[in-house]
């Protein structure tokens, strides 16, 4: 069981951490980790899917529709969707196989975060070591394009 306490002004967690709540915790991560991926991936490569791919694609992600749904609006059977569905997502993900843009894109967006923190910590740095810092990482971003 877990119990929830105050400690001064922040809560903390007490006692021990079941190991159905941490694998149902871990889960839930894996099944956030591959929403973001499936909007990235549509995100970035939507657009070459075909008009009835992406119609399906999109009500089924970001309408949330279900395949019911989808299937009966459109007069085909659920598995129709759902083929459709799955045929999008390796589509998809074999765009970023052969591109890698989404890769690039977020290995830019840490080198970018990188800058970020030590654009925050200027004052207390020489000014040439921070100068050297932003250029190497900002060498790696171009190298990474």
């Amino acid at each position: 069981p877990i119990l929830i306490g105050l400690v001064g002004s922040e809560m903390c967690i007490r006692d021990s951490l079941t190991p159905h709540f941490i694998y149902s915790m871990m889960s839930q991560v894996r099944n956030m980790d591959e929403i973001v991926m499936r909007a990235l991936l549509y995100d970035f490569y939507g657009e070459l899917l075909t008009a009835n791919q992406k119609e399906i694609y999109e009500q089924f992600m970001l309408e949330d529709l279900s395949l019911g749904e989808i299937a009966e609006e459109r007069g085909i059977s659920r598995q129709g969707v759902h083929d459709t569905i799955r045929r999008c997502e390796k589509t998809l993900e074999g765009y970023e196989e052969k591109l890698h843009l989404i890769r690039k894109f977020l290995t830019v967006k840490e080198k970018v975060h990188q800058i970020d923190r030590l654009l925050d910590t200027w004052q207390e740095k020489e000014k040439e070591t921070l100068i050297r810092e932003i250029r190497q990482i900002s060498d790696e971003i171009i190298e990474e394009l």
